[in-house]
């Protein structure tokens, strides 16, 4: 059966939409998905399904968490074969010692080429930024982490049809998909 992961926007950040772990996959099973776990507290749901995915897919989570938990929750879905995808599509130094690396999960009909055109103004030496599928990935230079303008991002309209992971919850997730 195919296994996927529910990547959710904003739940537990700054104490905000709080939501259990246990409560989350609860509402996964109940809802008929199968194999459920999570991954740490920012909203990483992993299941497998019979269901179609796509958006689809995504607009029944969205349903299904919000009857439950009484607030709009944004989710992005990838299967393990996409998530896989965008791992190996990577710039080589993503996630080297030297960089905080992320990757910004885009929802569709978002494309990682329209956000680009949107991204504020980078900090030359500092931020560094590469589409993949779906994606973008960032990267600040850790040293200089601070100088960062990519938290510009943040307020900007599209950045609500995203969400974001580090590089090392993202292949982490993999491994988890994969029985890691």
């Amino acid at each position: 059966m195919p296994s996927f992961v529910a990547l959710l926007r904003g739940i537990n950040v700054g104490g905000k939409n709080l939501i259990g772990m246990p409560d989350l996959a609860a509402c996964f099973r109940d809802a008929g998905y199968d194999d459920v776990r999570t991954y740490i507290q920012s909203g990483n749901v992993l299941f497998t399904s019979r269901r179609p995915a796509g958006a689809v897919l995504e607009d029944a989570i969205e349903r299904m968490l919000e009857q439950r938990f009484e607030i709009p929750i944004l989710v992005v879905v990838r299967s393990r074969d996409e998530l896989a995808a965008t791992i190996a599509a990577a710039p080589a130094n993503h996630g080297s010692a030297e960089l905080r690396s992320d990757v910004y999960f885009l929802k569709d009909p978002l494309t990682a080429e329209a956000t680009f055109a949107e991204l504020p103004e980078l900090r030359e030496g500092v931020d560094s930024v590469a589409l993949g599928p779906g994606a973008i990935f960032f990267s600040r230079v850790a040293a200089h982490a601070t100088k960062t303008r990519i938290t510009r991002l943040n307020g900007m309209p599209v950045f609500r049809q995203m969400t974001v992971r580090s590089w090392r919850t993202t292949t982490r997730i993999l491994e988890m998909l994969d029985g890691g």
